[in-house]
């Protein structure tokens, strides 16, 4: 699955001296990793944030394991080997699947877990302990980022049916209920004045954060500084008057509201007694168990799908988290159908939010001035880790380099450009980004950047799939796409590519240039034919994508005269509005990109409006209103290409494009209902051509980034080669060692 990210500067990591149980330990002892600002939500089933889940992850064992091509590791116990850049790999991992696809078209997932994973205090995983997490995922209550409840499991619907949170259902009912059934009067009271006190507290900290970022002056009146947000309102409004304001523009949907509008803290977050309303509150009747759910031994764990759904295996790898520490051992029965916690109450697990504790290679001991400290598990699995101590401590962009050549920081995340390759390589003897004093490692980002336009409010006539509206789009893309490589290869150099097709090209379902048919993208005319040779200039390329274009134009139904676009058609215009966040400043990747194809198309009397954008949330809520033409950003994928949440009608985010049509959503369905690779990348190459085809999408770049560590002070024998999107010094972080 995909998220949304406006593109912005990566935050880094970064570490100092561990001070473990109350005593400090020897440096010698240490290795530091930089990291972004937490929320602490230090829970595997709740994290939220990358920094938040490096520190989970750190603690817990997922119950399978990644190679480095981006496959699940299915026989983790055995063992299995694939072969990587022509090297063998032997990868290890907690559990073995094995998936069964039943003649009635049912499919079991059969987990196996290892008898030898132990949480520090010596307590051994089984399968009771894959039961209750799959609960708490599956909890009606449940509010977290896993999406284990929107599959296709056996009985899954009627066990969440019946029940919602009391926050959920109060919310819904809102300020003017009269109906007291489920809840007395002075709850909702109750309720509502804990929102306003929160909602006061959202405006303030996006006022806070407005002013920090450098879009607002500290003495601007809060109407003014919510102006910038997307709020305007007078100068003495007050940010309850602008929660109101927020409020009903969100028609009460406290949750999309806050999700959609926060800067730094949620709106929940900010409640004095969220928890009171956490709670599920039983509206009919539900079962009180997952009839696919099924303990099969004591290590042993079957999943039932009512049918194949080719994404599950990603989306049911969970953690196991353990139930001794996060539930309540004497509510646990299997037999009985009692899983640890009494359903539709979470509060056991939500009080271990801060301090996660499982059976991965570093136990939790603190987080202290934004300083997360562990030390190692004795009984983790693969071996005690070859380090005691880590920290994870919170830093800045300006550090990523300098921290790891001070010795502040043993290994950190920069943002990866050509100015900051070039620093990295002046500092080692040989002149390299991998030297004596730095070493390297570059991998492809799992996400892509991308040029969008939308098909409902960028077409010809009411039409958005018409030849004319899609040659619309074509016109202009097919400009966009001239100055991709010129101006990726200035801002990124090698650190990022140009791609020509919408997907990450670290993905295993992304065409390949040696592929028969791959294509790239908007390089052919109106009627079919190659736009560019192989012995133009720049500057012919670029005047023969404004001739392609003019034909697009003139097949769209424009009025061409004497080399330029003097007139439109019926429900088309002139001038089409992209937004771009590149902090007022154009700091964005394809700032040169649209800067120039909008100087070339008003050459030919067509109008691309620039419009830079000092608050990326201003992007968001113009998309999310539907009123945008054209934007910049990118997505960030997930192991699987799934394509559902983005193309398909009733995805997410289906709305970005508009799209919508049954075709393409056929084969979206149709690229989930097989686990066959080879089949699912042809049907995806297929939906690809499709979306290309409809000019909704322009593909432009594929960046990478990169780990920093410090050649001086770590053992790089310790650190993983190889390395990939999927498997880096994460994976084997119990092995990572001190020269």
């Amino acid at each position: 699955m995909k998220k949304i990210v406006a593109f912005s500067v990566s935050a880094v990591l970064a570490l100092t001296m561990l001070v473990s149980c109350g005593g400090k330990s020897s440096s010698k002892d240490i290795i530091v990793i930089a990291n972004q600002e937490v929320s602490e939500k230090f829970s595997p089933f709740f994290e939220e944030s990358v920094p938040d889940m490096r520190i989970v992850d750190a603690t817990q064992v997922a119950l399978l394991g990644p190679n480095r091509n981006g496959s699940l590791v299915y026989n983790g116990i055995e063992g299995e080997t694939t072969s990587y850049n022509g090297t063998d790999y032997k990868y290890t991992g907690p559990a073995n699947l094995v998936v069964t696809e039943n003649p009635d078209g049912t499919v079991y997932y059969d987990y196996t877990i290892r008898k030898d994973l132990k949480c520090p205090d010596g307590v051994a995983l089984t399968a009771d302990d894959i039961i209750f997490s799959l609960y708490v995922y599956s909890d009606p209550t449940y509010d977290g980022a896993a999406s284990v409840f929107s599959l296709p499991i056996l009985g899954m619907e009627d066990y969440r049916s019946g029940m919602e949170s009391l926050f959920s259902l109060l919310s819904k009912a809102g300020r003017s209920n009269k109906d007291f059934s489920l809840w007395d009067e002075a709850t909702q009271n109750a309720f509502w004045a804990d929102v306003d006190q929160a909602g006061a507290k959202f405006v303030q900290d996006i006022c806070d954060y407005c002013v920090a970022a450098g879009y607002a002056n500290a003495g601007d009146p809060v109407g003014t500084i919510m102006g910038v947000w997307g709020f305007p309102a007078g100068a003495d409004a007050t940010t309850a008057d602008i929660f109101k304001i927020m409020y009903d523009t969100y028609g009460g949907d406290l949750a999309t509201l806050s999700d959609t509008e926060k800067a730094n803290a949620s709106l929940t977050s900010l409640m004095n007694d969220y928890a009171a309303y956490t709670k599920g509150v039983a509206t009919g009747d539900s079962a009180d168990c997952v009839k696919g759910f099924v303990k099969t031994g004591d290590y042993s764990v079957r999943i039932i799908f009512t049918e194949v759904n080719a994404p599950a295996a990603d989306l049911m790898n969970i953690q196991i988290a353990p139930l001794h520490y996060y539930g309540d051992k004497s509510l646990y029965n299997y037999d009985a159908h009692q899983f640890g916690f009494k359903k539709g109450d979470l509060s056991l697990v939500r009080a271990k939010t801060r301090v996660p504790f499982g059976a991965g290679p570093y136990k939790f001991v603190s987080y202290e001035n934004k300083i997360a400290y562990l030390e190692a598990n004795p009984y983790f699995y693969r071996g005690k880790p070859k380090t005691k101590y880590l920290q994870f401590k919170e830093t800045n962009e300006a550090d990523a380099v300098n921290g790891v050549l001070q010795g502040t920081i043993d290994i950190s995340e920069p943002t990866v450009s050509k100015e900051k390759l070039a620093q990295i390589a002046k500092e080692n003897s040989n002149s390299q980004i991998q030297g004596n004093v730095l070493y390297t490692q570059l991998i492809d980002y799992n996400g892509y950047g991308y040029i969008g336009i939308n098909a409902v409010n960028v077409k010809v006539g009411d039409d958005r799939a018409s030849e004319a509206s899609k040659n619309l789009r074509k016109a202009i893309a097919t400009v966009l796409c001239v100055y991709r490589d010129v101006v990726i290869d200035s801002y990124y150099g090698n650190a990022a590519s140009v791609i020509n097709y919408p997907i990450s090209n670290s993905s295993w379902a992304a065409p390949q240039k040696s592929d028969a048919d791959y294509k790239v993208a908007f390089s052919t005319d109106v009627n079919g034919n190659p736009i560019y040779d192989a012995s133009m200039t720049e500057d012919e390329k670029y005047a023969a994508a404004l001739k392609a274009a003019l034909g697009f134009f003139e097949a769209a139904g424009y009025t061409v005269k004497d080399g330029k676009v003097v007139a439109a058609p019926a429900g088309a215009k002139m001038a089409y509005n992209l937004q771009i966040a590149g902090d007022g400043v154009g700091d964005h990747p394809s700032f040169g990109i649209v800067t120039a194809a909008s100087e070339a198309l008003a050459k030919i009397g067509f109008n691309l409006v620039i419009e830079d954008l000092a608050d990326s949330s201003k992007l968001w809520d113009t998309i999310n209103g539907g009123n945008h033409e054209l934007w910049c950003a990118a997505w960030q994928a997930t192991m699987d290409p799934d394509m559902y949440q983005i193309y398909h009608s009733d995805g997410g985010s289906a709305n970005h494009y508009g799209i919508k049509t049954p075709e393409l959503d056929e084969l979206v369905i149709e690229g989930r209902t097989s686990t066959n690779r080879a089949f699912r990348k042809a049907v995806y190459k297929e939906a690809l051509d499709y979306i290309v085809d409809f000019a909704v999408e322009v593909p432009v770049y594929q960046r990478q980034n990169g780990y920093l560590i410090s050649a001086q002070r770590i053992d790089l024998k310790s650190v993983p080669a190889d390395t990939t999107t999927y498997y880096s010094f994460w994976e084997e972080l119990y092995n990572l060692k001190l020269k």
